[in-house]
């Protein structure tokens, strides 16, 4: 519910009032699939809508979706770009954001992330982004080691933790290293594991009660 409501803040805000367009155009870019995103789309479309702006009337969507493909998102930011939107809200992903940065730098972007931004490289600093990028972030790796102990409160005798990662993502090895940290000082091992894609997932989950000895 929290991203939907900052996804829904979001689209409040993006449409602003120099646009050359009579009808604006705003490229939405997903890492998702179109049906994993319903939630978030249905929450875009209520910040608009509260801003005075319904999709085919006043304002027009262009939607590009990577199904979980990371490797497909440049290409689609690129489409957007040559699509002259006139912004570009980049969602369901740290990729998404960082593909969309790499396709434009006069276009604005609007971001959700849960990467630091800055580390990343998506803007120069919280306070002061610059460029054309800004957004929200909500600082996932922060959140690793808060979940490891309450991982200690639940099961106390687990000397074993896989940590599920994919590779690709921009803030992997920020997660990994707080991670690392958060379970030495539990006394643990830590296993790293690679999931590249939604089709990874099973596999990696297989694997990871295998090396955690994780309860079924």
């Amino acid at each position: 519910m929290r991203r939907r409501a900052v996804i829904a803040g979001l689209g409040a805000g993006w449409i602003g009032t120099t646009w050359a367009q009579a009808v604006p155009v705003i490229g939405f870019l997903s890492g998702r699939s179109q049906d994993e995103a319903s939630g978030d789309t249905a929450a875009f479309h209520q910040g608009l809508s509260e801003m005075g702006y319904v999709a085919g009337r006043n304002v027009a969507l262009e939607y590009r979706w990577a199904e979980g493909r990371t490797e497909l998102l440049p290409d689609l930011a690129a489409d957007l770009v040559r699509r002259q939107v006139a912004v570009l809200a980049a969602v369901g992903g740290n990729n998404s954001a960082m593909a969309a940065k790499r396709a434009t730098a006069t276009i604005p972007i609007v971001f959700t992330s849960s990467a630091d931004p800055v580390l990343v490289g998506l803007v120069a600093s919280l306070s002061h982004p610059g460029g054309n990028v800004t957004g929200v972030s909500w600082f996932d790796a922060e959140l690793g080691p808060k979940h490891l102990r309450l991982l200690s409160d639940l099961i106390p005798e687990m000397t074993v933790v896989a940590l599920i990662v994919n590779p690709q993502s921009p803030e992997v090895t920020q997660q990994r290293d707080a991670a690392q940290q958060a379970a030495r000082a539990l006394g643990w091992e830590l296993q790293v594991i690679a999931a590249s894609s939604e089709k990874d997932i099973d596999a990696a989950i297989a694997l990871a009660k295998r090396e955690a000895r994780m309860p079924s």
